[in-house]
């Protein structure tokens, strides 16, 4: 049974896989249909009609895992590493007739890489649903405080 704190506890496990650099697990978190959004625009509706700093599905999500673990990614000598800092989680939506939740999470992210450091906050927004008894994320979205600021190269996953 899914209950508000196994959607919390969902929540940290994913973002601690993250931290671990487990990235093969944490895609296991999403539903084969699985989408990872980061809007360029503050309060964004639509992404496909407007241009956005991330819009994956599964294909390339494992696509850009892969390259994380490749020895010859150059960009990635040494690895970068990461580090979420997470507000309680919020459930918006709680619809177990639907198989339908919604968690809203406001965060800190940092991401490092030899001397460089760079601090992003976020409110990350995931859609989840159950599949073969265990939670699934169908979207999850980003949105970053300054999102229509310049960026570097956000290398990992926020």
């Amino acid at each position: 049974m899914i209950d508000r704190s196994g959607l919390a506890d969902f929540i940290y496990r994913e973002a601690r896989l993250l931290d671990e650099q487990r990235f093969d697990e944490w895609l296991e978190l999403f539903a084969p249909d699985g989408r990872y959004w980061m809007p360029l625009e503050y309060g964004q509706t639509d992404r496909r009609l407007t241009a956005s700093l991330m819009d994956e599905d599964f294909f390339l999500l494992r696509l850009r895992v892969e390259r994380l673990k490749n020895n010859r990614t150059y960009s990635q000598k040494p690895k970068s590493r990461c580090h979420h800092v997470l507000q309680q989680p919020r459930v918006d939506v709680f619809d177990p007739e639907t198989n339908h939740y919604v968690v809203w999470t406001a965060m800190h992210y940092v991401e490092s890489r030899l001397d460089r450091q760079d601090l992003y906050a976020a409110w990350t927004t995931h859609e989840l649903t159950e599949i073969d008894g265990a939670l699934r994320i169908r979207m999850k979205r980003v949105d970053l405080v300054n999102c229509d600021s310049a960026f570097g190269s956000i290398q990992l996953f926020i």
